[in-house]
């Protein structure tokens, strides 16, 4: 007797007894048919395999906790060493933030000579539908707009976005860079539809926040639809940031300025009534050489110092959660910018609103130690919060607000007047921007000959 396993069912054959032609083709063709659907089966179910194993590679935290930040801005140099970093970005981090060119750069020479270097290879190839790697660097880059000299790097008789960039490295040196070209609506869109983008900081708007649509309606996007944190810049001057494009809608986080390792005082030229009061004056890159500082102030440079803070505050909760993703897709991630499990086994999950009210606890106002000669104008006793927001944030919130998002130490309730007061203040900002009636100026909210950077 001999046995032929047709999936599972055996079939006898009696040796000895004599079939017919049409019996054995009709055996034979059956016995083929199942072979054949078995043969795909096995090769479907390495597929699946395949694909698990994709998808777990992208997952199962074979690279460090993370947070991606996207300074919005002039450009940025890419080859200061302030940039330089000694990994390589996982391929499933470039595919998730769109990567599709990757620029080897040269890291000899002076910036002219490097520059010249890379030419054919990179800088003469862009177009605005890139989104480029710089390996060696803690930056991905894009030029969306696609009208500056040369894409994504910064302007040679510049610098802003260099230095803008530099400060956001400055307070979390781990951040991942989704850098932007660009002051347009569709600039911020196209960093707020990124899904692994943790926080957008753009450092730009009408001077003197006259009353005029800017970038508003992307900022709302990332904020409320995205569930992402947006830093945003009041105007160097003493007006109200409630009506300015850029700091003043409720759903982005107002940065206004005051002197850190100074006098600790609001500067006077930063905008009043704001969220938040951040470091003013700082030492950042130069954009036209490769290891170059220089000492420049404003909010342009206080916002995406903030914008590192909270970056440095999701990488560490991120870490003690195990959450090896960043963004708040909703898909993904629930609209959560934390998303993980504590040592309990315990689900975990952190949001904007949870990041803001941590944020609006740990900040705190100066003793009056006012210097008359600083430029600074001292913090008022009494409604400080129309100067300074909830108060002043630099390096030293970090811990706390970490603290209070991971229930170790939770932060005091403010007083009921600085409450009061910033409840007015996000009240006044509910009903100025829910109203508000964003006309569409040529093909953005703003064009780039209205928006000044912030500086």
């Amino acid at each position: 007797m001999a046995d032929v396993d047709v999936g599972g069912d055996v079939a006898l054959i009696d040796g000895d007894s004599p079939m017919g032609s049409r019996q054995l083709m009709s055996l034979s063709l059956a016995t083929l048919l199942v072979v054949s659907l078995m043969t795909v089966m096995a090769m479907l179910g390495d597929d699946d395999q395949a694909s698990n194993n994709a998808s777990s590679e992208t997952n199962d935290g074979d690279w460090r906790a993370f947070s991606v930040v996207a300074p919005i801005d002039t450009g940025i140099n890419v080859y200061h060493d302030h940039f330089r970093i000694n990994e390589t970005y996982p391929d499933w981090l470039l595919d998730g933030l769109g990567v599709n060119k990757i620029c080897e750069l040269t890291f000899e020479g002076t910036w002219s000579e490097r520059y010249e270097a890379d030419r054919s290879s990179c800088w003469d190839t862009l177009n605005a539908s890139d989104i480029v790697y710089f390996p060696g660097t803690s930056i991905i880059g894009s030029s969306p707009d696609g009208d500056s000299e040369i894409l994504i790097l910064d302007d040679p008789s510049d610098g802003h976005g260099s230095a803008v960039t530099g400060a956001v490295v400055n307070a979390n040196p781990n951040a991942v860079i989704f850098f932007v070209e660009g002051f347009s609506s569709q600039a911020v869109q196209s960093a707020a539809d990124q899904p692994l983008v943790d926080i957008l900081s753009t450092s730009f708007g009408a001077p003197g926040s006259l009353p005029v649509p800017g970038i508003e309606r992307a900022t709302e996007s990332a904020v409320v639809e995205y569930g992402k944190l947006h830093a945003g810049a009041a105007d160097n001057s003493p007006s109200p940031a409630i009506q300015d494009a850029t700091a003043g809608p409720p759903w982005s986080i107002g940065i206004a300025g005051y002197a850190e390792e100074g006098d600790d005082q609001k500067e006077i030229m930063s905008g009043s009534y704001p969220d938040i009061s951040a470091d003013w004056t700082q030492v950042l890159p130069n954009h036209d050489d490769i290891d170059g500082y220089h000492e420049t102030s404003g909010t342009s440079f206080a916002t995406p110092k903030t914008a590192g803070i909270l970056s440095a505050v999701l990488e560490t909760l991120r870490i003690e959660y195990n959450d090896n993703s960043s963004g708040a897709e909703t898909s993904t991630r629930n609209g959560m910018l934390v998303s993980g499990v504590d040592p309990a086994g315990e689900i975990i999950e952190i949001q904007n609103a949870d990041v803001r009210d941590a944020l609006n606890r740990s900040a705190w106002y100066p003793n009056l130690n006012w210097d008359p000669t600083s430029g600074t104008v001292p913090v008022s006793p009494v409604a400080p919060c129309t100067q300074t927001g909830w108060g002043l944030v630099n390096m030293s919130n970090v811990e706390p607000i970490i603290a209070h998002l991971n229930g170790s130490e939770t932060l005091s309730d403010r007083p009921s007047d600085v409450v009061t007061c910033m409840n007015l203040n996000q009240a006044a900002r509910e009903a100025y921007w829910g109203g508000y009636p964003s006309v569409l100026l040529n093909d953005g909210w703003v064009t780039p000959n209205m928006a000044a950077s912030r500086d």
